[in-house]
């Protein structure tokens, strides 16, 4: 006479069990039921804030709400990602992660977050390439004849850089310390008085990122000696890439989404499963092509190595080269 009752309590027991399961899914499937803010450290029209831009349209069109994309610049992205890091783990409050956040936990001494362990990486957008080029009147014309001119004239070249621990500046340090170049850093305030003042002669080289220079190389202004991704690229397939010459040497940047740690993961699954489709998107693809970017698809996971590797890489040239922000 007992059984059937067990056999009930079982089968309540089960269904028990299984609401919170049916309430992630539940949860994930209503996401988002009000607007959602993408977090960007960096001022509007930047690289990182198009970017922002051109995934919030997407994933607004996907998912039937709005993504408002909120400039917080200030503190090489600090600002921004410290907001984030403090914002309840809904996900109605993301980051737009780039290489920079990989720079500054090394770089600052004093964050108020850990970045690596209190955001969660949602999904990787893009890889933007840099490339490493000169002044027209500069007498090497490759990789090789710059680094033997180098060497055979320690601190005669100055290599521009965007502002310490910017990535002109770690690119150029990495360059520096795989090649044993002695080369002069010349800070400046941002990416465009560097590259004012390397056409004019002022400074002779810098590794700046590709979309910032393209026109200025495609208009005979800037001699590109190489790209600093690891193969050569489509939109300067005449340029050989660093490290042909200097074997492993890769520096790019590139950009995703993150959100407070302890986001439920169904809604960060349900986010990198939207932003992947956008990376498939032949539009979108285009879109970022002609921002000089290329796809950069991920896991959550695989975009969690890729951040740890990367701040690890950054690490060690920060320290070896004693980079200090100002």
């Amino acid at each position: 006479m007992k059984l059937p009752h067990r056999r009930k309590f079982l089968h309540l027991a089960a269904g028990a069990a299984a609401l919170p399961a049916l309430s992630r899914v539940a949860r994930a499937q209503a996401y988002p039921t009000r607007p959602v803010r993408i977090v960007v450290g960096f001022a509007a029209g930047s690289g990182a804030d198009v970017i922002a831009r051109l995934i919030g349209q997407w994933l607004s069109e996907r998912l039937n709400q709005q993504f408002i994309v909120d400039n917080r610049p200030g503190g090489a992205s600090d600002i921004a990602t410290e907001a984030v890091v403090r914002s309840p783990p809904d996900g109605y409050t993301l980051l737009q992660v780039t290489v920079v956040n990989a720079i500054n936990a090394t770089l600052y001494d004093k964050l108020k977050y850990n970045f690596i362990r209190d955001i969660a990486p949602v999904a990787s957008i893009n890889r933007t390439p840099a490339v490493m080029e000169v002044n027209p009147a500069f007498p090497a014309k490759t990789v090789l004849e710059f680094i033997a001119y180098a060497k055979a004239n320690p601190e005669k070249i100055n290599l521009a850089s965007a502002g310490p621990g910017s990535a002109p500046h770690v690119y150029g340090e990495l360059f520096k310390m795989m090649t044993g170049v002695n080369l002069v850093v010349v800070h400046y305030r941002g990416g465009a008085p560097m590259l004012t003042d390397l056409i004019s002669g002022q400074v002779q080289a810098v590794f700046d990122p590709l979309p910032s220079s393209i026109g200025f190389i495609r208009g005979g202004q800037l001699r590109p000696l190489g790209v600093t991704t690891a193969t050569r690229l489509d939109v300067l397939p005449d340029v050989p890439a660093v490290s042909e010459f200097v074997p492993g040497y890769e520096a790019s940047g590139w950009q995703g989404i993150g959100a407070p740690k302890d986001t439920p993961a169904e809604i960060i699954e349900r986010l990198n499963r939207e932003i992947n489709a956008a990376l498939t998107d032949a539009k979108f693809k285009a879109r970022l092509a002609d921002l000089g970017a290329s796809v950069f698809a991920s896991s959550p996971e695989e975009f969690a190595r890729h951040i740890a590797a990367e701040t690890e890489k950054w690490g060690k040239v920060i320290r070896a080269a004693s980079i200090k922000p100002e």
